[in-house]
């Protein structure tokens, strides 16, 4: 029982500092996949708004769309981890993500205690996107974002729900476009200006050497965090995210973190306790 006391003792500070402040959360990985992590994802989120902050979560659902485009018969393409995106596969992509993927998850929420709405970023046009253009390659309905409109996000808020959005994408003509999830995160973020931007990955964290194990840095700043990027040290799929990460800090996010989200109640144990978890960036 004492052990339990002292946690909560520890938690309280981060409690009373945190109330009121919107925590954007990407939710992606093996956290969305197996049973048991995505029980204790919406515990965590119904706790945290029933502790007074306001949880605002961005999931992905890449390797569900692979799964069905193929059911589909339809192959799944790739040009440098972009998804080749083509009319009929956007479709495909709203379909698992606005259809499937996020009203699993606001459904987990409300079983847990929670209220929340799930919304594409076509509803209100929250997201604006434009055509993403690479490498003069047409990889068809992929998109960038133009601007956020975060009214309906604001409203949902206000109104005590958790929003759960599925990073879709529109043009003024209404045209869909897939956008990489955690650019529109990040983008969330500035737009409602949150406390913290929190990452649910499959990894620990960052790491000076990804084969090192014990090399896992547990703060770093934006500049050290581009002299990684520059350097070679942040490779693949990880610059983009990296990226992503440094705009939303020099744009007056306050801190991003970086967790394994298939440690269960991994966001809990960031935001509350002394020690934390993962990689924390800041200016």
């Amino acid at each position: 029982m004492r052990g339990k006391v002292e946690v909560l003792i520890e938690a309280l500070p981060y409690i009373i500092n945190f109330k009121g402040s919107i925590i954007v959360i990407k939710y992606g990985g093996s956290a969305m996949i197996k049973e048991d992590l995505k029980v204790s994802f919406a515990k965590d989120v119904v706790l945290l708004k029933h502790l007074g902050m306001h949880p605002v979560i961005v999931h992905g659902g890449g390797k569900r769309i692979s799964e069905l485009m193929e059911k589909l018969g339809k192959k799944p393409q790739f040009v440098e981890g972009h998804r080749v995106t083509d009319s009929e596969t956007v479709e495909i992509v709203e379909m698992v993500l606005s259809g499937v993927v996020n009203k699993e998850i606001v459904t987990n929420i409300i079983k847990n205690g929670g209220k929340a709405v799930g919304i594409s970023g076509k509803d209100n046009f929250t997201i604006k996107a434009k055509k993403k253009l690479y490498k003069d390659i047409d990889i068809g309905f992929v998109g960038q974002v133009e601007k956020i409109n975060n009214e309906l996000i604001v409203s949902l808020i206000q109104d005590g729900y958790i929003p759960v959005i599925s990073p879709l994408g529109v043009d003024d003509d209404g045209n869909s476009y897939n956008i990489n999830a955690d650019d529109v995160v990040a983008e969330i973020a500035v737009s409602l200006k949150a406390e913290k931007l929190i990452y649910l990955t499959d990894v620990d964290g960052i790491y000076r050497d990804i084969n090192d194990k014990n090399s896992l840095i547990s703060s770093i700043t934006v500049k050290e965090l581009q002299n990684l990027i520059d350097s070679g040290i942040a490779t693949g799929g990880m610059i983009p995210k990296l990226t992503s990460i440094i705009r939303a800090i020099e744009r007056g996010v306050n801190k991003v973190h970086i967790i394994n989200g298939t440690i269960p109640h991994s966001l809990l144990i960031e935001l509350f306790t002394d020690e934390g978890i993962g990689t924390q960036i800041t200016l």
